[in-house]
C-alpha cells in the first residue's frame, strides 16, 4: 500500500512578457519561486478558535468545523525541522512569529486535509487568513518527521523529485491511479497525475540528476514503477535530507556574503541562440571526479572543446575546433571535483536554427 503523500495545489502557469530569449525565459521559470537570498522567512502556527475549515458532513446538508490548531508536540516537530534546514548554513533565516500578518509561512494541522505546502514565493499569493502549509497526520508517529522536512523543502522552492524530467521513471500508469484512489490518499485521477505522473518542465528543475534518496522523493510500493528495473520492487527513500538536497539548497541560498557557485555538472541544457560562426563558453565545476560526456543537440555542424583552468589560464583538454562535424558533437573528458573547466561550443552550420543546446552528463 502506498504511503500518505504530499499533495501540491495546482497553480496557474506564469505569464512572461513577449520577446524574451529562450535562455532568459528558462532562467525566469527556474528561479521564479525561489526567495531572494538573505530573506528572513517568518512562520506562524494557527492557534485561534476560529482558525478552521468548514466542511460538509457526508450524507447530508450539514457542515462542521475542523480546526487548524495543532498540539504543541506537533509544532515542536516542525520547529525542529526548520532548525535542521537552518543548520545547513543556508542564506535564508527562519523566525517564528505570533502575528500571522508578519508571517510569509502560515501553518495549520487540519487532520484529513493531507500534508501540503505552497512552493517558494507562491506563499505570497495566499491570503493572510489562509494556510500556506498543512500537516494532515501525526508528525510524532514513527517515520513521519520526514513529512515536515519535505513540506519545508517545498516552502524553500523545491519540487517533487520523482517528477523530474531527467528521472527516467516509466510508470504503470493505471496501477498508479488505482493505488492512489484507495486508502489512505483517496486521490482523483487528476490529482494523481499532477503530483506523480506529470513530468516537470526542464526549466522548473535545477540540474539533470534524479536523486532517489531526496527528502522530496515519495516512497512507492512494488508494482508501480516499471523502469528503472531496480525500483520495480519499490522505492524507499530514507526520509532524511540527502547530500544532493543539501547541495541544492546551499546552491540557491549560499551563506550570506558567499558568492553563489557556478552551475553543477550535469547541468540543465539551454538553447544558445548561436548564429553561424559564433561560439558560447560555459564554466563548469563537477560535483564528483569521473569521466563526463559533454555534447550538443539541436543543430548539426557544431564542435565542442573542453579546457581545464590552470593558473587562471585555460589549457586544452579534449575536443576539436578545426571545422564542423557531422551530426551532434560530443566529447569525453575526465573532470576532477574541485577544479574548474571551460566548455566552448561553436556553430559552423550556415543553415543552423540557433537552437543548439548543451548537456553534460
Amino acid at each position: 500500500m502506498a504511503g500518505r503523500y504530499c499533495s501540491l495545489a495546482q497553480a496557474s502557469a506564469p505569464v512572461f512578457e513577449p520577446g524574451l530569449t529562450a535562455e532568459r525565459l528558462g532562467a525566469l521559470r527556474a528561479g521564479r519561486r525561489m526567495w531572494v537570498n538573505g530573506t528572513v522567512l517568518h512562520y506562524c502556527f494557527f492557534d485561534g478558535d476560529t482558525d478552521a475549515s468548514v466542511i460538509p458532513v457526508p450524507g447530508g446538508t450539514e457542515t462542521r468545523r475542523v480546526s487548524w490548531v495543532g498540539a504543541e508536540e506537533q509544532r515542536d516537530v516542525v520547529r525542529d525541522c526548520f532548525r535542521e534546514w537552518q543548520d545547513l548554513g543556508v542564506g535564508v533565516t527562519f523566525a517564528e512569529v505570533k502575528d500571522r500578518s508578519e508571517a510569509e509561512l502560515r501553518i495549520g494541522f487540519q487532520l484529513g486535509d493531507g500534508s501540503w505546502s505552497t512552493v517558494g514565493k507562491d506563499a505570497l499569493q495566499v491570503g493572510l487568513g489562509e494556510r500556506t502549509m498543512n500537516f494532515g497526520w501525526d508528525l510524532t508517529a514513527p517515520g513521519e518527521r520526514g513529512t515536515a522536512l519535505h513540506e519545508i523543502g517545498h516552502a524553500l522552492g523545491m519540487l517533487h523529485e520523482h517528477q523530474s524530467p531527467f528521472a527516467g521513471i516509466h510508470w504503470d500508469d493505471e496501477a498508479v491511479y488505482a493505488e492512489l484512489a484507495g486508502p489512505p490518499n483517496f486521490w482523483s485521477r487528476e490529482r494523481t497525475h499532477f503530483n506523480i505522473l506529470r513530468k516537470l518542465d526542464p526549466d522548473e528543475v535545477d540540474g539533470s540528476v534524479w536523486d532517489p534518496l531526496s527528502i522530496m522523493e515519495y516512497p512507492f510500493p512494488s508494482g508501480l514503477i516499471l523502469e528503472p528495473e531496480q525500483y520495480r520492487a519499490g522505492l524507499n527513500p530514507p526520509g532524511t535530507l540527502s547530500a544532493l538536497d543539501k547541495e541544492f539548497v546551499l546552491r540557491w541560498y549560499p551563506p550570506t556574503g558567499a558568492r553563489r557557485p557556478p552551475a553543477l555538472v550535469p547541468f540543465r541544457s539551454v538553447p544558445l541562440g548561436l548564429r553561424p560562426g559564433e561560439q558560447a563558453d560555459f564554466t563548469v565545476e563537477p560535483p564528483e571526479t569521473r569521466e563526463y560526456t559533454v555534447g550538443t543537440f539541436g543543430d548539426s555542424d557544431t564542435v565542442v572543446v573542453v579546457f581545464e583552468e590552470r593558473d587562471e589560464e585555460p589549457r586544452y583538454l579534449a575536443g576539436q575546433d578545426d571545422g564542423g562535424v557531422s551530426g551532434n558533437a560530443a566529447v569525453r573528458a575526465r573532470l576532477v571535483k574541485g577544479r574548474r573547466y571551460f566548455v566552448r561550443v561553436r556553430l559552423y552550420s550556415s543553415w543552423g536554427s540557433g537552437e543548439t543546446a548543451v548537456m553534460c552528463w
